[in-house]
């Protein structure tokens, strides 16, 4: 499970410029010292190789070094039409955002980790970890979508300010409508608030502007640091509805519409 998640998170920057994967380099560190045999370290070979195998791309070698902790990822290449690349830059004034993925693993994992998350809770995560970005990308494409970006480490809040900043644009976040990992709102306080949340939320307060009074809860999911999160797309308004029935055909059933694109402000972000 950990390599499947690895690899999906590596693949999904390729998707979100609506790539196609080719390529995948092994990046790993491994504390053999506690594991001579190694059989963890096969395990996630196993599962990054499955990830790769389904996205269509070729695992070329790669770098393994004796590390105290465990690191695994991929060096990812893909190809891309040059005049069909999306970028994070270009979201327009009218557009709708949508988003492709339930938010929340940043909790499940921590909550994991302390032996304190529900085991369906967890499953529900990592499935949605693991599930490949390639759903988004070519359901982006075919609804001619603007700009899009992954939801990563940054959380939405900083993904969110990124798209924003670049395309010159405000984007307008109505918490209600995030999807949530099912039974993460339960997990959504500290001690399970990671320090990632924290600087999320400090990176982007210059450039927010809360309006009435959001669910504080709901709030936290905005800053939350996401392992293999989804896709935020935006895409002109007439197309929006179609291309949220397409993402859920495909098989992306948390993906809903959660804002739109207005002229620039005086702050980056406004949510409500």
């Amino acid at each position: 499970m950990y390599g499947q998640i690895a690899a999906a998170n590596a693949l999904s920057d390729v998707y979100a410029m609506g790539g196609t994967p080719k390529t995948a380099l092994n990046l790993v560190g491994y504390p053999d010292d506690k594991d001579p045999e190694m059989i963890w370290l096969s395990e996630m070979l196993k599962g990054g190789e499955e990830r790769c195998r389904a996205a269509g791309a070729v695992i070329v070698g790669g770098h393994t070094i004796r590390d105290g902790e465990i690191k695994f990822g991929y060096a990812v290449t893909g190809l891309i039409h040059p005049k069909r690349i999306l970028s994070n830059a270009s979201a327009r004034p009218g557009d709708k955002l949508v988003l492709t993925k339930a938010l929340g693993t940043g909790f499940v994992t921590t909550a994991h980790k302390a032996n304190e998350c529900p085991e369906d809770v967890l499953k529900a995560a990592c499935a949605s970890m693991v599930q490949l970005n390639d759903i988004g990308k070519d359901a982006m494409l075919e609804a001619q979508a603007h700009a899009a970006t992954d939801i990563t480490g940054f959380g939405l809040a900083g993904h969110g300010y990124e798209m924003a900043d670049g395309s010159k644009v405000t984007l307008v976040i109505e918490l209600a409508r995030l999807p949530l990992l099912p039974g993460a709102e339960r997990l959504a306080h500290k001690p399970f608030l990671t320090r990632a949340s924290a600087t999320n939320a400090a990176y982007v307060q210059p450039f927010l502007r809360i309006e009435g009074k959001p669910d504080p809860i709901r709030l936290e999911f905005f800053y939350d640091a996401q392992t293999s999160g989804g896709l935020l797309i935006s895409v002109a308004a007439e197309k929006t509805e179609a291309l949220v029935e397409d993402l859920r055909k495909r098989g992306a059933s948390s993906a809903c519409i959660i804002g739109e694109v207005i002229p620039k402000q005086e702050v980056a972000l406004i949510v409500k």
